[in-house]
């Protein structure tokens, strides 16, 4: 029953994000349409068979209970339907095909549009309502063992320069994934021992991360205090947000998980802790029980010996790693939505692009309705904001694949009316029947591959 239970759960979630796509991308041929006058036949979320549909004015709104689609018929057009007796007469004045061509290019492109409008709008929400939350990329980075960056050369304890030429201040993220698959092969500049490194990142970087789940190795895992809690243990030591604990017991912190792990294992006995302060905060002085040390280099140390307390069955001193907060507001947010769409729709458009011309691997990247099922469930169950950001990225791509010149899809549509735009006569109905049907051909034996190709990496 659970097993029964969590597949329903995968099936609701896709098929919420697909019904919300299909919806809007309709949603755009259609008004578009009723506004230069054209007679729409039929609004269909889903493809045949029809599980409830009714008329109202010319219009006939149906669910279909195949859920990968969607369309709009509109009186005069070639569309999935492949009905071509009504295109044998003359056309009528409220048909698709006796409108002027640039009021069927905005009708054709509107779905597109309207897809791209919608991931603005989800990003833009996203900023306004979430902001940003980030650990800086500040001191010695921490490399998992035998992952792409340990394979690039990379290890526990360098000190990351810059990226891709642009250098580190720790006000930003280290990287996102556009700046690994927006370039041929991305590098990491670091000092090691004083010395200055460089290192390339896989040709086939996107192969590699779907190998490793998307994981890249690299973790800024600084053991800089976040924030203090009023009364906490550190807090009666005279700890504060900003100092970096540098020994435990006499031994060197890199890392915030080292600190915690000995937190956790000191069982509630005294750890003696060394700590130092920038130079920023140097007139904070301690109100517990820190005292200062000699100790060369910028900044005070200080030392204390803290005794965790228990609290929830764990041994904590009451300390918060830091964090960096952006927060979006008006404009700002407007801006920051605007700007992550083009960042996401170059992204994608760069992904698409090594897949099909052979840089990554074919059958590791590319997903089908169960691909994007597992990624849209793992989304939901971590939260509204990462369910809401896949079904934007989901329509971005249903945008740039819709916009493709391959009969059958918007683009291959918009092909015909450029042709006839220049050339100033419409491509013949055999033509154009033709190269639907080559286009549907395609469709379907591209989406029988990626269903049996997602089964096969189940």
């Amino acid at each position: 029953m659970e097993y029964l239970t969590n597949i329903l759960s995968y099936v609701g979630w896709v098929l919420l994000a697909i019904m919300i796509l299909v919806f809007i991308h309709e949603l755009g041929h259609f008004l578009f349409a009723k506004l230069f006058k054209m007679r729409v036949d039929k609004f269909s979320i889903g493809f045949p068979p029809k599980v409830i549909g009714k008329k109202v004015g010319d219009t006939e709104y149906v669910l279909g209970l195949t859920p990968l689609g969607g369309y709009v018929k509109i009186a005069g057009m070639v569309d999935e339907s492949l009905d071509s007796n009504s295109l044998q007469n003359d056309p009528e004045p409220w048909e698709f095909r006796a409108k002027p061509v640039w009021q069927r290019m905005i009708v054709i492109t509107a779905g597109v549009a309207f897809n791209l409008i919608l991931a603005a709008i989800v990003f833009m929400s996203l900023k306004a309502l979430y902001g940003e939350v980030f650990i800086p990329p500040v001191g010695s980075i921490r490399i998992d063992e035998g992952s792409i960056a340990y394979d690039m050369g990379l290890r526990t304890g360098d000190r990351i320069q810059a990226v891709n030429g642009r250098t580190i201040d720790g006000s930003e993220p280290l990287m996102g994934i556009e700046e690994m698959l927006m370039v041929e092969r991305f590098t990491f500049d670091v000092m090691r021992d004083g010395q200055f490194l460089s290192f390339q990142g896989p040709r086939d970087i996107m192969t590699r991360l779907n190998e490793s789940r998307g994981m890249l190795g690299v973790n800024f895992d600084p053991a800089i205090i976040g924030n203090v809690s009023e009364g906490s243990a550190a807090h009666d030591a005279g700890l504060i947000a900003g100092d970096a604990i540098e020994t435990m017991d006499g031994e060197s912190i890199m890392f915030w998980s080292e600190m915690t792990a000995r937190i956790k294992g000191s069982e509630g006995s005294a750890i003696t802790v060394r700590w130092r302060r920038p130079d920023s905060l140097s007139g904070i002085v301690p109100l517990g029980a820190g005292r200062v040390v000699d100790s060369p280099g910028t900044g005070i140390l200080y030392e204390a010996s803290i005794e965790p307390r228990l609290d929830g069955g764990t041994h904590i001193f009451g300390i918060l790693q830091i964090r960096r907060y952006r927060t979006y507001n008006g404009t700002a947010a407007l801006t920051a939505g605007l700007t992550e769409t083009w960042r996401q729709t170059k992204l994608i458009a760069f992904s698409l692009k090594r897949v099909f011309t052979g840089q990554e691997n074919f059958r590791a990247n590319i997903g089908g309705p169960i691909a994007i099922a597992k990624v849209t469930k793992e989304a939901a169950d971590r939260g509204a904001p990462f369910f809401w950001n896949i079904v934007a990225m989901l329509s971005i791509t249903l945008a740039i694949i819709n916009i493709l010149p391959i009969p059958a899809l918007d683009g291959g549509h918009l092909v015909f009316l450029i042709y006839e735009g220049i050339s100033r006569r419409e491509p013949s109905l055999k033509l154009r029947m033709g190269l639907q049907q080559a286009g549907m051909v395609l469709l379907l034996a591209f989406m029988a591959f990626v269903i049996f190709n997602d089964i096969l990496k189940l």
